[in-house]
């Protein structure tokens, strides 16, 4: 699960097109979070589709900001909501949305109005992060045990993230984007667990399953376009 503990197991990976609900790309794992997967995951949806570019819907299990990176400089348009993890938010306290990037001074206000300077940079997990904080405004801030227990707050900006705020307003502008996602990889996923019943692999080691995996995509995607053109068209464009 990404903590250093779960279960031996298999991780299916899928891209889904919203149009047809054909499966265009996939790909079997053994790690238990999809964290890592979502640059893997669109390069080769581009490729599969020959698609200058892509809208990529994804659920909160594939947030990562060095993904969500990767994934716009290979060409696609992600749609990625946050995890829901703010220990602030969670004990009622101000969260980093709270406070408002003023790009022009790189600086941030907080709730109070007080402005954040930048004061340091570090690099953690090859991640180069901005801190900002004002202690003299938090000292008298009325509102402090809503804001942090320690002596100031201080918040953190990663060097690239205009690309997650980005992001985060096209998930702002376009809610039904998730909906979408729910309605397109969903099925796809429910269809085959169906088919393929309670226990769903009956092979084991990655290849063996990555290969069984493979033949169940096949069948839906040749079930999906008899479905939408016919099995004589299917098969003309087969054998031409």
């Amino acid at each position: 699960n990404g903590k250093g503990t779960g279960m031996v197991g298999y991780n299916v990976q899928a891209v889904v097109d919203a149009e047809h609900h054909l499966v265009v790309a996939h790909e079997m794992t053994n790690e238990g979070h999809d964290r890592s997967q979502l640059t893997n995951m669109t390069r080769q949806a581009k490729h599969a589709m020959a698609a200058d570019d892509l809208k990529v819907l994804a659920d909160r299990g594939y947030f990562s900001s060095e993904e969500i990176l990767g994934c716009e400089q290979a060409g696609a348009t992600p749609y990625v909501p946050r995890p829901l993890t703010s220990g602030a938010k969670a004990d009622g306290r101000f969260g980093k949305q709270d406070f408002i990037y003023i790009r022009e001074q790189d600086a941030y206000r907080c709730p109070a109005g007080e402005v954040f300077a930048r004061r340091m940079t570090t690099v953690e997990r090859n991640l180069t992060l901005h801190r900002y904080w004002n202690l003299s405004s938090c000292r008298s801030f009325a509102l402090k045990p809503q804001c942090t227990p320690a002596k100031e707050r201080r918040v953190t900006r990663w060097e690239h993230e205009d690309v997650i705020e980005a992001m985060q307003h096209r998930l702002d502008r376009e809610p039904h984007a998730m909906r979408v996602r729910r309605q397109t990889v969903e099925h796809v996923f429910g269809t085959l667990k169906a088919w393929m019943g309670a226990t769903h692999f009956k092979t084991r080691r990655l290849p063996n399953v990555a290969a069984e995996m493979s033949l169940q995509v096949l069948a839906y995607n040749l079930k999906r376009t008899i479905a939408i053109v016919g099995v004589r068209p299917l098969m003309a464009a087969i054998q031409g």
